[in-house]
């Protein structure tokens, strides 16, 4: 779901230069999310190379959207007296928090460090700190670069945009500013969909080794030394995914079913602290305040949802529920096997 939804956002934007229909859209999403994949199926080497690279080209893109807001331009009318009209009208409680949904899938990814827990140097040093690390500087960037969009344009344009950082450049800088954020743009979401087509398959590959997953998804390819099958079943999906769901579909969907697990995770760190000889080599601080303000904040959110989107949130839900009573079978077949 994650793959196909950084996909639509890379198609959207590729829009900007050649005219793409809903089908166009679709087309060049499928195409991108097959193009990374096969790279992945190629090696370890390679995904990480790819990874880096773009990586670094979308953290020196926010920097460059941020210097420009702060530096060059400033201020425009219509945004200031949006801003002020904004000020005097604070939203509900429930228009916040699923305002909060939207961003919390900027953060989306943070836990997919420990997918390759198994391949890290000194894990237990190195998944920590790469998390804290991780989330700190996205945290920062993320808030800088919406104050340097809200700098600029104003807050109604920001809320219907479906291209904001072109809209954004477009204001700034004029010219060929938008479509020189929207080149921007497009190698910042390949570096996203990247990280998540090269993490996502080890999921895959313990699953098939636990036994909870057909075995034929765990085989190794012994060239490449890479889970191409668990990859090629990802990109598979990915793009039945794209090619049946709209954008917002699969957006809602993704968030609201990833933080019940993450919820879910969470409350399950109190049922391990009670199982006998239970000694992790990391214990969370902040125990038991920290994770229970996370349920309880995971909860509002989960439930905000439901009541906001019953159709889409639900439609999401059963997905889920339907790999339910395929987990039971393959756990009770795992067990006696």
């Amino acid at each position: 779901g994650i793959v196909a939804v950084i996909a639509m956002v890379f198609a959207r934007y590729v829009g900007t230069f050649v005219p793409l229909g809903d089908a166009g859209t679709r087309t060049v999403a499928v195409a991108a999310v097959l193009l990374l994949s096969a790279v992945n199926y190629r090696g370890v080497r390679e995904g990480s190379a790819v990874q880096a690279v773009f990586t670094s080209i979308k953290v020196l893109a926010i920097m460059l959207i941020i210097g420009i807001a702060f530096s060059v331009a400033g201020h425009t009318n219509g945004a200031l007296a949006d801003h002020a009209a904004a000020a005097t009208a604070l939203p509900s409680g429930r228009a916040f928090v699923l305002a909060l949904i939207a961003g919390l899938f900027a953060f989306g990814g943070w836990h997919m460090v420990s997918y390759a827990a198994e391949e890290t140097v000194d894990p237990t040093r190195t998944i920590p700190r790469a998390l804290v690390a991780g989330t700190l500087t996205v945290t920062a960037l993320y808030v800088a670069l919406n104050a340097a969009y809200l700098r600029v344009l104003p807050l109604a344009t920001v809320a219907q945009s479906s291209r904001v950082a072109a809209d954004f450049a477009d204001a700034a800088v004029g010219g060929h500013g938008a479509q020189i954020m929207s080149a921007l743009v497009i190698l910042s979401t390949i570096g996203a969909m990247n990280g998540v087509i090269l993490a996502g398959p080890r999921v895959y590959l313990a699953m098939a080794h636990d036994g909870l997953l057909f075995k034929w998804v765990g085989a190794v390819h012994p060239e490449f030394r890479t889970p191409h099958r668990a990859i090629a079943l990802q990109a598979v999906w990915s793009s039945v995914l794209v090619a049946t769901g709209s954008y917002r579909a699969l957006f809602t969907r993704v968030v609201y079913t990833e933080w019940i697990f993450f919820g879910m995770l969470a409350a399950g760190l109190f049922l391990l602290r009670r199982r006998a000889g239970y000694a992790p080599p990391y214990r969370v601080w902040g125990y038991p305040f920290l994770p229970a303000i996370f349920v309880v904040s995971t909860a509002a959110i989960v439930l905000n949802q439901v009541v906001a989107q019953p159709v889409e949130s639900a439609s999401g839900l059963l997905f889920v529920l339907l790999g339910l009573p395929v987990y039971y079978i393959w756990a009770r077949r795992a067990a006696t096997v």
